[in-house]
């Protein structure tokens, strides 16, 4: 799928430098992310529904939180690129288990920061690959 970049509140970064946070996922990823998310929506609506159907198709990794007061997650592995000829990269959709959470908000955690490593900024494009 293709998603838009956007800036938003920057309310994940304080959750992403959690201790509990950065160690869960580094021990379901593989890789210590960069503690922040790059946000995304679909491109299209042929997107969003693509997005869609990965959340009912598949249950996602959980992430369950150390203690009371902060919200679980799914975890969606993923690969991303920019849709040239650059390599993809491993990284993973980041969905917080949170009442009313924005349908077409796509959070994205990776070993890296995504715009400086693919020279991004808001309004540019990425592709998602999700990997079962």
């Amino acid at each position: 799928m293709t998603g838009i970049i956007f800036s938003d509140l920057g309310q994940a970064s304080s959750f992403m430098a959690l201790d509990w946070v950065q160690d869960l996922l580094r021990q379901r990823l593989g890789y210590h992310p960069f503690p922040a998310t790059l946000n995304v929506r679909p491109k299209d609506a042929e997107d969003a529904r693509v997005w869609q159907r990965v959340q009912s198709d598949h249950a996602g990794t959980p992430l369950t939180p150390a203690s009371e007061g902060h919200c679980g997650a799914k975890l969606y592995r993923i690969e991303i690129g920019t849709g040239t000829d650059s390599a993809k990269l491993a990284g993973a959709v980041l969905l917080p288990e949170v009442d009313g959470y924005p349908p077409d908000k796509i959070e994205i955690v990776a070993p890296v920061r995504l715009k400086d490593h693919f020279n991004l900024n808001d309004g540019d494009q990425v592709t998602l690959e999700f990997l079962n």
